[in-house]
C-alpha cells in the first residue's frame, strides 16, 4: 500500500497520507540509518542498529571452525527497531506486488479481502520461519538428543538473529493494524494473537529458553502455515476444503507435542540440572517459581483459547437460531367486522336517527 500511486493526493501528514505513504517514509528512515555507516562519526551508532550485538566466538573442536554465538543486552532494542522497519517494507512489497494483484483477479468481498490479505502475509512469514527454524534444529541434532533442551542451562549463547527477526516481525504487526485499515471487528482477534507471540518469544529470549522456544515454534508455524494456506485456497475456490481437515489433525498433534515438551523440560529436565537458583548476571532463572509460572501461563493460555472458542460457538448458534425477520401479527378473525361495529358505536345519536328515518 505504501508504494501505490494515487491520482488524488491527500493532505500532507493526514491519516490517509500516512497510510498511503507509510512504506516510503519507513524506507527513508532505514536509508538514513544505512547512510550512517558511511561516516566515521556516526558509524559506531549506525552499526548498533544493523548488526547483531554481543558477539561471542566459541570453538567446539580443534578441527572444526569457530562458531559465532551471541548473548542479549540492551542494545538489542536498536537492532529490533531497525528490522521492524525492514518488516514494514517487506509487508508493503508483498501486499502491493502479490496480494493486491491476486485480489483483483478473485473479486473478493470486503470481509474476505481482509482475511485474504491477513492469511497471505502470515503464510509467507510462517513458511520462511519454518524453513529457517528447521535448518537451525538440523544443525543442533535435536532429533537424536532431545536432552539439549535443558542440558547446560542457562543457555546464554544462542543463534540470535532468528529471535531478533521474530520479535521485530510481531512488533511490526501492531502498527500494521493501522496501516492496513483493519476492520474494528478484527482488531481484538489480531491484537490477541500478536501479543501472545510477542510475550512468548520475548520470554524465551530473555529467560535463556531459546532452545525450547525454537523447538515449540517450528511445529506451531507448520500448523499455522497449513491453516492459512488452506484458507487462501478456500478463498480462490470454496470447494477446496481438504486442507482444513489435515490442519485439524496436525493442530492436535502440535498441541500435544507442545504440552509434552514443556512438562518434560520444566517438570523433569530443569529441576535436575546442576545450576539451580536465580542470577541476573549469569542469566540463570532456574527456580521453582519461574518454572511453575511458565506452566501456569501455558494452562491459562489454553483455558483462554477454549473459552474464546466456546464463546464464538455460542454466538454462531444464537445467530443461527434467531429469525431473520419478525413474524407479522395475524389479524384476529372478524377483525374488520369488529372495527365496523366499534365505528358504529362511536356515531352520534343524531346520525342514528337520520339513518332510521
Amino acid at each position: 500500500m505504501g508504494f501505490r500511486k494515487k491520482n488524488k493526493s491527500p493532505p500532507v501528514l493526514s491519516h490517509e497520507f500516512v497510510i498511503q505513504n507509510h512504506a516510503d517514509m519507513v524506507s527513508c528512515l532505514a536509508m538514513i540509518i544505512l547512510l550512517g555507516l558511511m561516516f566515521e562519526v556516526t558509524a559506531k551508532f549506525a552499526i548498533m542498529f544493523i548488526t547483531v550485538q554481543y558477539n561471542v566466538t566459541q570453538v567446539l573442536d580443534e578441527k572444526s571452525d569457530p562458531v559465532n554465538l551471541y548473548q542479549y543486552g540492551p542494545k538489542d532494542v536498536a537492532t529490533v527497531f531497525f528490522y521492524l522497519l525492514i518488516a514494514v517494507i517487506l509487508h508493503a512489497l508483498i501486499q502491493e506486488y502479490i496480494l493486491d494483484k491476486m485480489n483483483r483477479r478473485l473479486h473478493l468481498s470486503k470481509t474476505k479481502h481482509s482475511k485474504f490479505n491477513e492469511s497471505g502475509q502470515l503464510a509467507a512469514f510462517y513458511l520462511f520461519s519454518f524453513i529457517w527454524g528447521c535448518s537451525i534444529l538440523t544443525a543442533e541434532d535435536f532429533a537424536t538428543n532431545p536432552t539439549f533442551l535443558w542440558e547446560g542451562y542457562p543457555h546464554t549463547h544462542m543463534v540470535k538473529f532468528f529471535y531478533i527477526c521474530q520479535i521485530a516481525y510481531w512488533l511490526h504487526a501492531l502498527p500494521e493494524l493501522y496501516f492496513q485499515k483493519v476492520r474494528k471487528e478484527d482488531i481484538p482477534r489480531q491484537l490477541y494473537y500478536i501479543c501472545l507471540y510477542v510475550v512468548h518469544i520475548t520470554g524465551a529470549y530473555v529467560l535463556n529458553l531459546h532452545r525450547l522456544g525454537l523447538v515449540l515454534l517450528v511445529p506451531h508455524y507448520l500448523v499455522e502455515l497449513l491453516f492459512h494456506a488452506s484458507r487462501l485456497f478456500y478463498f480462490s475456490d470454496e470447494n477446496k476444503q481438504k486442507g482444513f481437515t489435515l490442519w485439524a489433525l496436525l493442530f492436535v498433534i502440535a498441541r500435544l507435542l507442545t504440552l509434552t515438551l514443556s512438562v518434560l523440560t520444566f517438570g523433569f529436565g530443569l529441576p535436575r540440572t546442576e545450576n539451580q537458583g536465580f542470577s541476573l548476571a549469569e542469566g540463570n532463572f532456574n527456580v521453582l517459581t519461574i518454572r511453575q509460572a511458565w506452566m501456569m501461563w501455558k494452562f491459562i493460555n489454553f483455558q483462554l483459547k477454549k473459552w474464546r472458542e466456546h464463546s464464538q460457538n455460542q454466538a454462531s448458534k444464537k445467530k443461527a437460531v434467531s429469525p431473520k425477520s419478525k413474524p407479522q401479527k395475524r389479524e384476529p378473525r372478524g377483525g374488520a367486522a369488529n372495527g365496523v361495529l366499534k365505528s358504529e358505536d362511536k356515531t352520534s345519536p343524531r346520525a342514528r336517527k337520520a339513518k332510521a328515518s
